[in-house]
């Protein structure tokens, strides 16, 4: 089976996962978990970073940190993995679902201006959305695909109406913003190294950030808001640490970052060439600096979820893993009574969506089977192409 993502783990991974073992630092506590935050703090252009034990963990902290409260609203874009979702309601707070731009698959952030705008005002130096008389609290983009949307605009947007920002930047890992890292672009911004990520610790996260006030609170926050060595607590926190071994598989994947993401961009580039025979069938959106953590095809308009699911069985039967693609928030049993605005981008595009395989270990002669196979499966269900 080629399979869809799977971990690349054959650097030093072994050798330090027995190290962590030898020295019986296999908890929150070792060398790993404090070099894992260094890498990533400089891999990202950040000053500071905090390991946590997910991603949705770290998105959880992170708007807290900015100042989140129960039943106050999250600016977030529909067009997600639930987890983002899931993290604002974890605060007690409420997804305001805005649709995203076709070209990148991030959130669209002039809309967020316009909906904000319409349905928002100023009271006590409060941004309150006017039909719930809920206070607007901070906005969540998300970096799709590790492709980072206009962040200057989104910045400017920010800053006009004072509310922070904490970027969704799960899979960004590598990813640039005009010749970049992201790290500053946002207040925080928040990584995953699930299973199926560019650089992976089988788990955990990262929140990154700029500002040592706020990353302190995260830390404290993630470290159940213990004050010291004795049973002295000063908040609700949370156990929300990445452990040493996470760390160490993660250290060892950090020393790969630039082949890893190199190799995405050249499985991106290549289906992309792969395709430009097949009719009206186009590929994954690629920014400028996109880390391309996934690629895939988007089938015609027209076409929905049962021809992608057609394409699904048609590969595997061929030993080819491919899969659907995120499903929109507001289509979602617990948000779909959430506020939103018109999400026709979303609405037309999740459903067209192939996800290939792109692990960074596949090998050339895997892409010409995948090739070739999708090629077949697109003639049998899409016509002639």
């Amino acid at each position: 089976m080629i399979h869809l993502a799977v971990p690349n783990l054959t650097g030093q991974e072994k050798n330090y996962l027995e190290s962590c073992i030898d020295t019986t630092f296999v908890s929150s506590v070792g060398e790993f978990v404090n070099h894992m935050e260094e890498l990533v703090a400089f891999a990202t252009g950040s000053q500071y970073a905090v390991a946590t034990s997910a991603g949705t963990t770290g998105l959880h902290v992170a708007l807290m940190a900015v100042g989140v409260k129960p039943g106050e609203i999250v600016i977030i874009p529909t067009f997600t993995f639930i987890a983002t979702a899931n993290a604002v309601s974890h605060c007690g707070a409420i997804p305001w679902l805005i649709d995203i731009n076709e070209d990148d698959w991030c959130i669209n952030v002039n809309l967020v201006h316009t909906e904000i705008q319409k349905h928002c005002k100023i009271d006590g130096g409060k941004l309150i959305h006017i039909n719930s008389n809920r206070r607007v609290a901070a906005i969540m983009p998300v970096y799709t695909l590790g492709n980072i949307p206009d962040m200057e605009i989104m910045r400017s947007v920010a800053d006009e109406y004072d509310l922070p920002l904490v970027a969704d930047a799960a899979c960004a890992i590598g990813a640039t913003y005009k010749g970049k890292s992201f790290g500053a672009l946002a207040d925080l911004s928040v990584l995953s190294f699930n299973g199926n990520k560019t650089i992976t610790c089988g788990g955990g996260g990262m929140v990154v950030g700029n500002d040592e006030k706020l990353l302190k609170l995260v830390r404290h926050l993630t470290t159940t808001a213990r004050l010291g060595s004795e049973y002295d607590f000063d908040m609700v926190g949370f156990n929300y640490r990445m452990t040493n071994l996470q760390a160490a598989v993660g250290c060892a994947q950090m020393e790969r970052l630039d082949e890893f993401v190199e190799r995405k961009r050249q499985i991106r580039r290549y289906y992309e060439s792969a395709i430009e025979d097949m009719k009206d069938v186009i590929s994954f959106p690629t920014t400028e600096g996109s880390s391309c953590w996934f690629s895939g095809i988007v089938l015609p308009p027209g076409r929905g979820i049962e021809d992608v699911r057609k394409f699904v069985v048609g590969l595997k039967e061929e030993n080819i893993e491919a899969r659907t693609f995120w499903k929109p928030i507001h289509l979602q049993k617990p948000y779909r009574d959430v506020l939103r605005g018109n999400v026709s981008a979303a609405e037309s595009i999740w459903n067209r969506i192939v996800t290939l395989p792109c692990s960074t270990n596949i090998t050339d002669t895997e892409l010409e089977k995948v090739k070739g196979t999708l090629k077949e499966i697109s003639e049998k269900i899409l016509g002639e192409y």
